[in-house]
């Protein structure tokens, strides 16, 4: 009590020593590492590499920890440094990523399409055993009919499932003949575009869907049938749709933000989709 009654105030003082110091290096062991960082501007680990041979004690924690007591632990921006990042085009809901990708069972092989919205994420996968015109064709049509709102472009790769092989479009098979998948893209009113050739990063949102699948799925367990893998995999979309926040989306689920833009977009819709929220109601 006595020691309160001579303080000014009533906090807490600190415990540690007053001037912070390091129980490693020595002062002139500081004052070596403060000159040679402002100097080279080097990262972390590489003034750790190239100050060791001058100080053997010297490790990566205790490195960090003196940056930061003399306020050089982050490296200053310099302009030019970094490419600047561009924002990707905004679209309104409907523009959909499709790609396919190959998974494995104790049964065999089969293709999984997958189809990802460029603005509210929603997901839709279909497992087929053989990736055709056809499988294709009736993919997108049960994505039309998933998705509460109108799709108005779709983007793809340049596979013979979604377009004449190069070597035919201009010829008779292209000028007179119309591909099963543009036909169904017709029918509902759906721009189709491709991507560059050689150039798969373009439809890079669906890709790393089906790389965000396979972690969840095929890389991690064990499927003794086609069927249990069809199962999981539903699971795993409802769950994605349904419940997993993101932050492209400012915390909402892709479900959440369908059902923001309805308030705000009705036009767009062709059904309420709040009739699709699972529970007792469906």
């Amino acid at each position: 009590m006595a020691k309160w009654r001579k303080r000014s105030s009533a906090a807490d003082l600190r415990t540690g020593p007053k001037e912070p110091r390091s129980t490693v290096l020595s002062v002139e062991d500081e004052a070596i590492i403060v000159a040679f960082r402002r100097h080279t501007l080097l990262p972390l680990d590489d003034c750790l590499y190239a100050l060791q041979a001058t100080i053997p004690h010297l490790t990566r924690s205790s490195l960090h920890r003196c940056l930061q007591r003399h306020g050089i632990g982050r490296l200053p921006q310099v302009e030019g440094d970094k490419p600047t990042k561009k924002a990707f085009k905004a679209y309104p809901i409907g523009f959909f990523h499709i790609d396919i990708a190959e998974v494995q069972t104790a049964e065999g092989k089969l293709h999984l399409f997958v189809a990802i919205d460029r603005t509210s994420k929603f997901a839709f996968v279909q497992l087929v055993e053989k990736a055709t015109r056809v499988t294709a064709s009736a993919f997108l049509t049960a994505l039309v009919a998933a998705v509460p709102y109108k799709i108005h472009t779709v983007l793809t790769d340049n596979g013979i499932q979604f377009r004449f092989p190069p070597r035919y479009a201009d010829g008779p098979t292209a000028t007179f003949m119309t591909h099963m998948f543009d036909m169904r893209c017709r029918e509902n009113g759906i721009e189709h575009r491709f991507t560059k050739i050689n150039h798969p990063w373009t439809n890079g949102q669906v890709e790393r869907m089906n790389r965000t699948i396979k972690e969840a799925t095929v890389q991690r367990y064990h499927y003794d049938s086609h069927r249990r893998l069809s199962r999981h995999l539903d699971d795993f979309v409802r769950a994605y749709n349904f419940a997993r926040r993101l932050k492209t989306l400012k915390g909402l689920t892709p479900y959440e933000f369908i059902c923001k833009s309805w308030s705000s977009q009705s036009e767009r819709f062709t059904f309420n989709p709040l009739h699709q929220m699972p529970g007792l109601n469906t």
